[in-house]
């Protein structure tokens, strides 16, 4: 019969050595920055999103755009745009612009982009055509999701009118 009583197996307690506690760091920090050299990686290549280049001339542009918005405002246009997912097949865009006493507005081109929030490399430009002055129609096959719809009128090559609106196709 033994005669040990309770947790006393005979063995002595482990300790704690300065060389027990430096591999212990260095492990520690060659885990964080493994994930760290990962994770950047990762940021890096994936990245696709919008930068600036040249933070004055985006200044300019913004002064030019803030004037632009402002005639567009004065002359009171009513641009409508109604899209039609069709079961498996592309999403028909469908435009309407009529000027403030609701003559349809005539000699313009109309440029449509359905833009990505996330990703350029997914922005579709949509062909439209004429139907009849002041009508156009076009289609593209955006997979489901959000999307900003970005409509541009324009008058010999003068930009006249612009609008971006976040759209959910399903």
């Amino acid at each position: 019969m033994s005669n040990h009583s309770g947790g006393d197996d005979g063995r002595r307690p482990r300790e704690l050595t300065g060389r027990t506690v430096l591999l212990c760091l260095v492990a520690f920090f060659a885990v964080v920055a493994s994930v760290n050299a990962v994770m950047m990686t990762a940021a890096v290549t994936t990245f696709s999103g919008v930068e600036t280049a040249n933070s004055y001339q985006a200044g300019v542009t913004f002064a030019r755009e803030e004037t632009a918005a402002g005639a567009q405002q004065a002359r009171h246009w009513r641009i409508t745009a109604a899209l039609r997912p069709t079961a498996g097949g592309p999403t028909q865009i469908e435009l309407s612009a009529r000027d403030a006493e609701n003559q349809p507005l005539t000699g313009i081109e109309t440029t449509v982009v359905l833009i990505h929030p996330n990703d350029r490399r997914l922005d579709r430009a949509v062909a439209m055509q004429a139907d009849e002055p002041g009508r156009f129609h076009g289609a593209t096959t955006p997979p489901p999701g959000q999307w900003d719809l970005v409509i541009e009128l324009a008058r010999d090559g003068e930009r006249l009118f612009r609008s971006k609106e976040r759209v959910i196709l399903r």
